[in-house]
């Protein structure tokens, strides 16, 4: 099999590059470890910025998203029982953030590749990438009715996330990687209960922070700060709505907090994690391939479209035009965003999370809280970073 580009893993990253490019007339396969059902369904991140909508606008693959998709241009801090707003949207032009999961994008930019002829490959097993410094890159794999096949192209894009195999096929030494343990552990929670807002709250409180998220009318996502080394069973559905409730108190007011059906619970292990250079050879790295970032600030989707977008304007110039200025200045463009955000998503996790063992870092996040309360200049600048440049 020849292809111009392989694409591995069908998340957001690969199949936005995916239909970018094959409506440049550059063909391209795409080869997923996981069935269509599973990559359709499994509930991930639910917020794209404007930038992401944009693109996807531009692709003719954003009509549903535009339909459907809650639009939110303010979020809520809460703390000592007190509450105060940021309206982001009002202090940087308009842009606002839109709500729609995750795998509702992932079904669209599916839908829309296969459409337009596009080849995906599902449940594809043994996946390995070879002579990759090579001007003939090549995968092989094994195909979901045991057929090994294997797939030759100009450019490999390893979009197959933190524990796929395009990243350890780089060899030992070339990725400087930078990694960061937050020392942080997230119960998440997923429950049929209306929102109890219209804006995402985070509260900070002496027994540690809790958010609440906006997923769908029907649908809503609830954070709490636990204990390093907790287990998801530790906690009953009981005690999950109990820590919520006394986290969101506000005092003086009648707000309440909608209960239902919890249907998912996990603990998230605050990381995060990027290598450089994003490029070895003929392979690049797109999304959490290339890099993990904390979910405070809804960054992640959005740098991987961002990738995404990145690496395949360099493919179209340079099946265009014969130019390699893209591809080799890739991973420079879109370290400076991902960095940009790491600072940004580090910044709030300081602010939003209370360090038991340190009172003085707890003092600290109430600091900025007040401050960002008070100050115009510094609301200007979190909604700049916050709904994205």
């Amino acid at each position: 099999m020849k292809r111009s580009v392989t694409v591995v893993g069908a998340g957001p990253a690969g199949l936005t590059l995916a239909n970018l490019i094959q409506q440049s007339g550059i063909d391209c396969v795409v080869l997923e470890r996981a069935s269509r059902t599973h990559v359709e369904t499994r509930p991930r991140a639910g917020v794209l910025e404007h930038r992401s909508v944009t693109m996807l606008e531009s692709l003719g693959l954003a009509d549903r998203l535009l339909m459907e998709a809650d639009r939110h241009g303010t979020c809520e801090f809460r703390v000592s029982g007190k509450a105060f707003q940021v309206s982001y949207s009002d202090l940087y032009g308009g842009r606002e953030h839109y709500v729609y999961p995750q795998q509702e994008v992932v079904k669209d930019l599916i839908g829309g590749f296969l459409d337009t002829g596009g080849d995906i490959r599902f449940s594809v097993s043994d996946v390995e990438l070879r002579d990759l410094t090579s001007s003939s890159p090549s995968v092989a794999f094994t195909s979901e009715d045991g057929t090994r096949e294997t797939v030759s192209s100009d450019f490999v894009a390893g979009c197959d996330g933190f524990h796929g195999v395009s990243r350890p096929s780089i060899p030992e030494g070339v990725l400087t990687e930078f990694t960061h343990q937050h020392g942080i552990e997230w119960l998440t929670i997923l429950a049929e209960a209306p929102p109890s807002t219209k804006a995402t709250i985070y509260a900070l409180h002496d027994d540690g922070f809790a958010g609440h998220m906006l997923r769908s009318p029907t649908i809503s996502r609830f954070y709490l700060q636990v204990p390093v080394g907790t287990k998801a069973e530790d906690w009953s559905d009981e005690q999950v709505w109990e820590a919520l409730h006394k986290r969101f108190t506000l005092h003086d007011s009648s707000w309440a907090l909608t209960e239902g059906k919890i249907i998912e619970k996990r603990v998230l292990d605050m990381r995060s994690h990027v290598v450089e250079p994003m490029s070895y050879g003929r392979l690049y790295l797109l999304g959490d391939a290339a890099h993990i970032i904390t979910p405070v600030g809804a960054k992640g989707m959005n740098l991987a479209m961002n990738d995404a977008a990145t690496f395949g304007r360099a493919l179209i110039d340079f099946y265009a035009t014969g130019s390699e200025t893209g591809l080799k200045t890739y991973s420079e463009d879109c370290l400076r965003r991902v960095w940009r955000a790491q600072e940004f998503s580090q910044w709030m996790v300081n602010m939003i999370h209370t360090d038991v063992s340190s009172p003085f870092f707890g003092r600290l996040a109430q600091a900025r809280l007040e401050h960002l309360a008070e100050s115009p200049a510094y609301r200007a600048t979190f909604a700049e970073n916050y709904v994205g440049p």
